[in-house]
């Protein structure tokens, strides 16, 4: 029997999604004035210890729209990771403000947390901490100088929705935090998004920037106050969002089960670098399942990409440190800077299948043929 692909993500939808969805287009609803994005919206920033929430087309609209939210003068400094998704560093310049890259740690691969203290200056104004892959940035000395200088704390919690930091969610510690709902995140609505925060102030900007600015007065409506996107989310992507909240205990429990089931047979080869299965303060929740080359083997990252594919066996490679990316150079940006153990992380890292979709015996099908190439 031929081998079907095994594709990196294989979403899961449940039965309350297709009974929600079937009710949204009964009702007619379908464009983002439906009630389930109302409903979506209330059950999420609640189970993220939020007052607030905003649904948006997706994750980088979120993002864009809580930099936006603050109101920082031109040119204010943004400490960013320099190993995270170049929409991080995109929402910073549209905005007109200055990036400040700070490079990740080769335990969790989040920013490292010294290194963002170093880097904070009179012209930060704003530090986004991206939890990155299934661990948490190490939060409480980051959170406590920002408290001490008044620095705004943007917290992407998009590749790590339902993880706790010290037993409280993940989300629930920036002053404006943010979320993904891509079909590879925890929980999926195909494409969206979510801005969540305790600051009225960020909730009705934040309304009123995903949604052109509109007037609130009925009779003048097409009369915008700002510059503002379309960023809405439909109906039909918060119904299947109110199903997927539902089953978030079983997703994270299955997250964990795969990332385990990689981990306890790849932790001792001698030949990969691993994300920590557990910290102090965290036990990871396994967004994707991360692996890192050593750099004294003989087989290149590109190779084992090339080898596992001729298997049927996808994968992704890791983010490309932010201080190497073609447009930032084309821009003149981050000059001169090194990121050593980013672009570590970028040259040697790639991703393996972990869905909640995918299969027990599909997992130990990859384990084996991974051993393999790499012995």
């Amino acid at each position: 029997m031929k081998k079907k692909f095994i594709p990196v993500n294989v979403p899961k939808i449940f039965k309350n999604e297709k009974k929600f969805l079937t009710q949204a287009l009964k009702s007619n609803w379908i464009s983002s004035e439906g009630p389930f994005v109302r409903k979506f919206e209330k059950e999420f920033s609640y189970f993220n210890k939020k007052r607030y929430g905003v649904a948006v087309s997706n994750g980088t609209a979120a993002l864009e729209i809580a930099i936006k939210c603050l109101g920082l003068k031109k040119g204010s400094e943004v400490l960013i990771p320099a190993f995270s998704i170049i929409s991080t560093t995109n929402a910073v310049i549209k905005n007109n403000l200055k990036p400040v890259l700070v490079d990740c740690d080769l335990d969790t691969w989040n920013m490292n947390v010294n290194e963002t203290i170093k880097k904070i200056s009179n012209k930060t104004k704003a530090i986004i901490i991206t939890h990155i892959y299934g661990l948490p940035v190490d939060l409480n000395k980051i959170l406590k100088i920002a408290k001490k200088k008044k620095i705004i704390i943007i917290e992407d919690t998009a590749e790590v929705i339902g993880l706790k930091y010290n037993n409280k969610i993940c989300g629930s510690f920036g002053d404006i935090s943010t979320f993904s709902f891509y079909a590879n995140k925890h929980i999926t609505t195909g494409e969206g998004g979510m801005i969540c925060t305790n600051i009225k102030k960020y909730f009705e900007r934040s309304k009123s920037f995903r949604n052109l600015s509109f007037s609130k007065s009925y009779y003048d409506r097409f009369n915008h106050s700002e510059i503002s996107w379309n960023y809405r989310m439909s109906n039909l992507q918060a119904a299947m969002g109110c199903g997927q909240l539902k089953n978030i205990k079983w997703i994270i429990k299955r997250k964990r089960e795969i990332g385990n089931l990689y981990y306890k047979s790849l932790k001792i080869n001698k030949n990969i670098i691993l994300q920590k299965n557990s910290t102090k303060y965290a036990q990871n929740i396994y967004w994707v399942f991360g692996v890192l080359l050593k750099d004294n083997i003989a087989i290149s990252k590109k190779e084992m990409m090339k080898k596992l594919l001729r298997k049927k066996i996808g994968t992704r490679p890791f983010f490309l440190s932010m201080n190497k990316q073609k447009i930032y150079k084309k821009l003149g940006l981050f000059k001169n800077i090194k990121m050593p153990n980013s672009e570590y992380l970028s040259k040697n890292g790639f991703y393996l299948p972990s869905g909640i979709g995918i299969k027990n015996q599909e997992i130990n099908y990859i384990i084996k043929n991974l051993l393999k190439i790499l012995s």
